[in-house]
């Protein structure tokens, strides 16, 4: 079953919060380039990669499971966040969402 990603709205925000990522890692240290800057690139462009990569998957079942990686990326860059929240780095403002 192929589901038009660009009209679902996980996949929307998803995106919302990629920008809200790339924006947020602006204000990062640059010693952290190799590591929470590419970590949080990553795994931020990875939430609405896989919706869109599952979306076209044959089954539902195939599709849950790249929402799940989806999900789980977003923990990852929970993660990340906490992280730089820990270092006092950058600003979590940024992030917030409407």
């Amino acid at each position: 079953m192929n589901h038009n990603f660009k009209n679902l709205k996980v996949w929307q925000r998803s995106m919302d919060l990629t920008d809200l990522a790339h924006y947020y890692i602006e204000d990062l240290p640059s010693k952290e380039k190799y590591n929470l800057i590419d970590q949080i690139n990553r795994c931020s462009c990875s939430i609405p990669s896989n919706i869109a990569e599952g979306s076209g998957k044959r089954t539902n079942i195939h599709f849950a499971e790249f929402l799940t990686t989806s999900l789980t990326s977003s923990f990852e860059l929970e993660t990340q966040l906490l992280i730089c929240e820990r270092r006092k780095y950058g600003d979590l403002n940024k992030l917030m969402i409407a």
